[in-house]
């Protein structure tokens, strides 16, 4: 069963809130950590994929 989002709402009708699934609340906050990470690296020089390969094997993770 798959929950779907509900709106919170004043005595207009106006939507002033949402209801989401804890799955999807995460999901938003994972995506919103991304793009928070994009953005304080955006300045970074870019290294080529052979310079990632050699960090990687490295530090143990390749």
């Amino acid at each position: 069963m798959r929950v779907q989002e509900q709106f919170l709402v004043d005595e207009r009708g106006r939507r002033t809130g949402i209801l989401l699934s804890l799955k999807r609340y995460q999901e938003l906050m994972e995506d919103l950590h991304d793009l928070a990470v994009i953005a304080e690296r955006r300045n970074e020089k870019p290294i080529t994929l052979e310079v990632m390969k050699r960090r990687l094997k490295k530090d143990g993770l390749l």
